[in-house]
């Protein structure tokens, strides 16, 4: 074998090499958390938190969080019988923001003039200019609202009382989720654990704007049996809505095991299948991209109880964190993700579990 020959075959093993080095290099590994266990702090006024049904974050790294008052038991809200039955709790009003270091900021929400609040809380959405988005999934919460971050109201889209069907442009049915697009004034809602559509409103007057069901198809209200992952409509609930940078929509079909992604104008493009043999109330609750570059998505698995990390191009599986289990770091139906600008994962639990979560990215 002559020297040139030699030389040109290191060459191209070199390149090979550092070809492999690259695909392998910590900067192309899927993120790795570590919970916080001292997130957050202990709350003031003798307040307990009921299920936790919602988290997110603003521009500033705040993270806001949404409960259920009405979900404490009489031994969880004590403090607040007649005669007193404990020294402890008393529940915290609905809406807290807290800041990256676990600190509570602010706390409002519940009943108030001029708008109709959700009897049972579900959802929280911080656009970019600081709005407050919030729902509820109550039999009769057929409304989304909108406040400033210091809890004036300013919009109210739908109204309690009975749901008109799939097909209503001014009426909600039992939303779950919300996604402002600050270019086009418009909000997405996830709508939701009646109705089975993405619906859009404009985002300052609450004008009706188009809606959409499963694979882009006008949706129906149908009675569906259980899990059918090829179903040609949304289950219930339509758990999730996020706009990506991309301008594609993704969509949690939660009990369908699936994610289905869309163009703004509904639609489809295609889906992504996750955890299929999950039964019960399916395994797609909510997702967030993992950071700014948005290659990877979590989803948070409320059925499973973990939070798993996908490639957001193919949908494969690439990590995960989390088991069932009520220490730090387990979960008991996580239901909300929210991450801020550091790569810092914030979770929420509902049912039994009460509580919210920090998970510090460490790779």
């Amino acid at each position: 074998m002559s020297a040139f020959i030699r030389l040109s075959l290191l060459v191209l093993m070199l390149i090979a090499g550092g070809a492999t080095l690259a695909q392998n290099s910590p900067t192309t590994k899927a993120p790795q958390y570590k919970v916080d266990p001292s997130w957050p702090k202990p709350l003031p006024n003798n307040w307990i938190l009921g299920q936790v049904s919602g988290v997110a974050t603003d521009v500033n790294n705040h993270i806001w969080v949404i409960h259920r008052p009405l979900t404490l038991t009489d031994d969880e809200r004590g403090a607040t019988l007649t005669p007193k039955r404990s020294k402890c709790c008393i529940p915290a009003p609905p809406v807290l923001e807290f800041d990256q270091q676990g600190n509570l900021l602010h706390a409002w929400g519940g009943p108030g003039a001029g708008y109709e609040w959700p009897k049972n809380e579900h959802g929280i959405y911080i656009d970019p200019t600081g709005n407050v988005w919030v729902g509820g999934n109550d039999v009769t919460d057929h409304m989304i609202l909108k406040f400033t971050p210091q809890g004036k109201f300013l919009l109210q889209i739908g109204s309690s009382g009975k749901s008109l069907g799939s097909n209503s442009t001014s009426q909600l049915g039992r939303p779950a989720h919300m996604n402002v697009d600050p270019v086009a004034n418009e909000v997405y809602v996830a709508d939701g654990y009646l109705n089975k559509r993405v619906i859009v409103f404009d985002s300052n007057t609450g004008a009706y704007k188009r809606h959409w069901g499963a694979y882009g198809n006008t949706p129906s209200d149908e009675k569906m049996d259980g899990f059918n992952p090829k179903s040609s409509q949304f289950s219930n609930p339509v758990h999730c809505v996020r706009l990506m940078k991309d301008n594609t929509l993704l969509v949690c079909d939660r009990a369908n095991n699936r994610i289905q992604v869309f163009e703004k104008n509904g639609k489809f493009i295609r889906e992504m299948a996750y955890e299929i043999d999950t039964k019960g109330s399916g395994s797609v609750w909510d997702l967030i991209p993992s950071d700014a570059s948005q290659k990877y998505i979590l989803i948070a698995d409320g059925t499973n109880n973990e939070v798993a990390v996908l490639d957001r191009a193919t949908g494969q599986k690439v990590g995960s964190f989390g088991r069932s289990g009520r220490n730090a770091g387990d979960f008991h139906w996580v239901h909300n993700i929210a991450v801020d600008s550091d790569g810092s994962v914030y979770t929420t639990e509902v049912d039994t579990g009460k509580r919210a979560q920090r998970f510090i990215r460490i790779k």
